[in-house]
């Protein structure tokens, strides 16, 4: 039984382009997809969805892009934390949110506030969020604590990955990518060593339930070894 899924929700920009649409538009069908995915996972059982919202490279996209991006959480969560909330869905986020917008930083604080004693699907929004960056501050973290008599010199792997932004959260056991792109993007490389992957051709907007419900039933159908015969 998956527990925990991570999606790359790529193809956002292409998928609005082919239409003859802005970019922006394709970001704003992603975000309805966010929604049906979230309520899906949520009635499937499944413990926590990571989704890749918004990552540390992704500041190099155009200006005019970039601004509408930081503008989504706050676009989502007015829309949608009221049914979040009544599906008992509880909202959480990793990377660093400093470099958004206040607004943007406080509706997203708000939204983790109002779920955070709900028990059903944990959604985790990556925003701000590069894998190559949380080792970095992991591994600063923890020669802090070394220096200060905190931390023995010697680490082991399940020490190390407390310090992980994913600290408390289930190993991730599937991750999905959309938009056949076939790289993980700097997205959670400690945390996935040993989760299946899924690559799907059609863009993350075009993702349904119907799609996802596949997606898990691949899933369900393979062996994981983690290493063993």
């Amino acid at each position: 039984m998956v527990k925990h899924v991570a999606m790359i929700m790529d193809g956002n920009g292409r998928w609005a382009k082919a239409k003859g649409f802005e970019r922006t538009k394709g970001h704003k069908a992603g975000a309805e997809t966010i929604r049906t995915i979230a309520l899906e996972a949520n009635r499937l059982g499944i413990e926590v969805l990571t989704l890749y919202a918004f990552s540390t490279e992704n500041w190099k996209r155009p200006p005019k892009e970039v601004e509408y991006l930081c503008k989504l959480p706050k676009m989502f969560f007015n829309k949608y934390i009221r049914e979040l909330n009544e599906k008992n869905i509880k909202v959480m986020h990793i990377g660093e949110l400093e470099r958004f917008p206040s607004d943007t930083v406080k509706v997203i604080l708000e939204a983790e506030k109002q779920t955070k004693d709900n028990t059903g699907l944990k959604l985790v929004i990556a925003i701000n969020y590069g894998s190559r960056r949380e080792i970095t501050l992991a591994a600063q973290a923890y020669a802090k604590d070394v220096i200060d008599g905190k931390q023995p010199l010697e680490i082991d792997e399940d020490t190390f990955g407390s310090y992980m932004m994913t600290n408390g959260l289930p190993e991730i056991d599937l991750l999905v990518r959309t938009s056949g792109e076939k790289r993980l993007s700097n997205f959670l490389m400690w945390q996935l060593a040993y989760a299946e992957f899924v690559f799907v051709d059609y863009a993350w907007p075009e993702l349904d339930e119907a799609r996802f419900a596949n997606i898990i039933e691949e899933f369900n159908q393979r062996n994981r070894r983690f290493g063993g015969v």
